[in-house]
C-alpha cells in the first residue's frame, strides 16, 4: 500500500461521457478516458484491507459479492499507484482471460463490495481494470503466447461467448488442439451479438481478442451448428468420435416470452433479435438498414436490466420516434436499504446510459415501473398496446406474486415492442441428443468447479450450467471448466 492517506486525499473519479445529445450521432464507445495522473490517484485510494471483499467473488443473497473471477485488486490498484503499468497488467492478465471486455460492461460487484465503500465512494476498480488493460494492448505487451508444447489431445468447445472464449483459451495454454464451433456468422457469442457497439467495440475489442486467440493456435468454426437437425449441422455423436472432450458454453438462449393477445402481430420481437440485427447493419457500415429497425416508429421496451438499456440506447440512435420501457418491478431505492447491507451488491437505482440519452432527447426518463402489458393491439401489425399497474402482494402460498390493479390501464402507441425480460435457459435440442441431466431449470446439471456432466467427455460451463449471469462469471465458469477438462484429459493439471 503505497499511499496509505490516499483514501483521504482523493474523491472517487470516473471519466466523464460524451454528451448524450452528441453520442446518439454514432455507434462508437461514449466514455472519455482519464489522464495518468487521475488514473494513479484512483490507485491510491485502495486501502489494501487486511479483509479486502473486493476478490472474494462468492453469493450473498444470491448475487455476486466481489469479483467472481478474482482478480488481485488491491495489488494491480497500488502498482497503478506506482505507475508501474506492466507489472499491473500481469496481475491482472493472472486471473482474468479478458480484462477489455469485464473493464467496459461487468457491473463491478468488486466496487459494491469494497471495503471503502462502507462510507465513502468506493474505490474506481473497474476503470482501473480497464485502463490496465488498454495500456497493454497499446503498448504491445499483449502478445499471442501459443503453447510451448501440444498434448495431441483435441477439445471442442460449443458456443463462443466469454465462458466458451475463457475455456478455449485455458485449454490451448494448456497444450490442447482447440476448436470453438459458433452458429453464428462470427465468433464471440453474446460479446458480439448481445451487447451493442457502442458499450463493447466488435472490431477493436472483440475481435481484436479473436485474433490474438487465432493466432495462439486456437480454431475458430462460424456458422457451425451442432445437432441442429440441418443438413449442414454437425452431429453430435461426430464432435463426440473426433475429439477428447467437449465443453458446452452454449448459453442461456431461451427467451422469456408474453404470451399476452396479440402476440403474434408484426413488430413484437425479442430484444435479442433486435440487438443481433443491429450489430450486423453496424459491423456491414450500416450499408443496409437492419431487419429489425426502429427508425421512425414509437418503441415500447418490456422489461429492464441491461437488454432494456441497451434496447432503449439503440432504438434511439436508430431515430425511433420515441421510446418508452415497461417494467413490472417496482423503483429501487436511490441509497442502500437497511436489509441490504454492505458487502451486498447494492440493489439501488441505477440510470444508465440509455435512459439518460432517452432523458436528453424526449425531456423525461423512459420507465415505468409496477406495470405490465395486457394485450397488443392491431391488424397485421402491432399499433398499440394496452398496460396497466401492478401491486406485488403474496399469494396463498406466501409468495410474492403481481395482481393487476383495476382502473389503470392505459393504451399506448407501439410501432415496435421489444421483449426484454431475461431468459429461460439454454436451448433443449443438444443436451437431449448428448442425454445430459439437466435440473428443474432446464440447465445443464454440472457442479460447480467440477462442470463434468453425467457424460463423461462433455463438460458444462457458463449460463446453460448456471442460468443467465454475469460476463465475469461466465470467465470464471469457463476458466473452472478448462482445468477440470484438461485433469480428466491429463490426469493433472497446472491450469488455475
Amino acid at each position: 500500500m503505497g499511499k496509505p492517506t490516499g483514501f483521504l486525499e482523493y474523491m472517487r473519479e470516473i471519466p466523464t461521457d460524451r454528451p448524450p445529445l452528441d453520442r446518439l450521432r454514432d455507434w462508437n464507445e461514449f466514455h472519455h478516458k482519464l489522464d495518468e495522473e487521475k488514473l494513479r490517484r484512483q490507485g491510491a485510494r485502495c486501502m489494501d484491507c487486511g479483509v479486502p471483499f473486493c476478490h472474494t467473488g462468492k453469493l450473498i443473497s444470491g448475487m455476486a459479492a466481489g469479483c467472481p473471477v478474482h482478480n488481485l485488486i488491491p495489488e494491480f490498484n497500488d502498482l497503478v499507484f506506482r505507475g508501474l503499468w506492466r507489472e499491473a497488467y500481469a496481475r491482472l492478465d493472472k486471473t482474468n482471460n479478458f480484462p477489455e471486455f469485464t473493464g467496459r460492461v461487468c457491473p463491478a460487484p468488486c466496487e459494491g463490495s469494497c471495503v471503502l465503500g462502507i462510507n465513502r465512494p468506493p474505490v474506481a476498480i473497474k476503470n482501473n481494470e480497464c485502463s490496465i488493460s488498454e495500456r497493454a494492448w497499446g503498448e504491445g505487451w499483449v502478445v499471442p503466447r501459443p503453447p510451448k508444447f501440444r498434448t495431441g489431445k483435441k477439445v471442442a468447445v460449443v458456443g463462443s461467448g466469454p465462458a466458451g472464449l475463457a475455456a478455449a483459451a485455458q485449454l490451448n495454454r494448456a497444450g490442447h488442439a482447440v476448436t470453438v464451433f459458433e452458429r453464428a456468422d462470427r465468433p464471440g457469442g453474446l460479446l458480439m451479438y448481445g451487447i451493442p457497439n457502442m458499450k463493447l467495440d466488435k472490431r477493436d475489442v472483440v475481435l481484436r481478442r479473436i485474433r490474438n486467440m487465432e493466432a495462439e493456435g486456437v480454431t475458430f468454426v462460424c456458422n457451425a451448428e451442432i445437432g441442429g437437425g440441418s443438413v449442414s449441422d454437425i452431429e453430435p455423436d461426430e464432435l463426440l468420435a473426433t475429439h477428447d472432450a467437449i465443453v458446452l458454453c452454449i448459453g442461456a438462449t431461451q427467451p422469456r416470452d408474453l404470451p399476452v393477445e396479440g402476440r403474434n402481430l408484426d413488430g413484437v420481437h425479442f430484444a435479442v433479435d433486435f440487438l443481433t440485427e443491429n450489430t450486423k447493419a453496424v459491423l456491414s457500415g450500416n450499408k443496409t438498414a437492419p431487419a429489425i429497425s426502429a427508425a421512425g416508429k414509437h418503441v415500447i421496451v418490456i422489461g429492464g436490466g441491461d437488454t432494456g438499456t441497451d434496447c432503449v440506447g439503440t432504438s434511439l440512435r436508430q431515430g425511433c420516434a420515441s421510446v418508452r420501457q415497461i417494467e413490472i418491478m417496482p423503483e429501487s431505492p436511490r441509497a442502500r436499504q437497511p436489509g441490504n447491507p454492505w458487502p451486498e451488491w447494492p440493489k439501488v437505482l441505477k440510470t444508465d446510459y440509455g435512459q439518460e440519452e432517452a432523458a436528453a432527447r424526449q425531456g423525461a426518463d423512459p420507465r415505468a415501473y409496477l406495470t405490465t402489458v395486457k394485450k397488443f393491439i392491431g391488424e397485421k401489425s402491432v399499433r398499440e398496446l394496452v398496460a396497466v399497474e401492478v401491486k406485488w402482494e403474496k399469494n396463498q402460498n406466501g409468495q410474492f406474486i403481481p395482481r393487476e390493479q383495476p382502473g389503470t390501464e392505459k393504451t399506448l402507441k407501439a410501432d415496435l415492442v421489444l421483449l426484454a425480460m431475461g431468459f429461460l435457459g439454454p436451448e433443449q435440442s443438444l443436451p437431449g441428443q448428448l442425454k445430459l441431466e439437466t435440473d428443474a431449470r432446464g440447465n445443464i446439471k454440472a457442479a460447480h468447479e467440477i462442470h463434468r456432466t453425467n457424460h463423461p467427455k462433455v463438460f458444462a460451463a457458463g449460463d446453460c450450467r448456471r442460468g443467465q449471469s454475469l460476463v465475469v462469471w461466465a470467465i470464471n465458469e469457463g476458466r473452472a471448466a478448462a482445468r477440470e477438462c484438461d485433469r480428466a484429459l491429463m490426469g493433472s493439471t497446472l491450469l488455475p
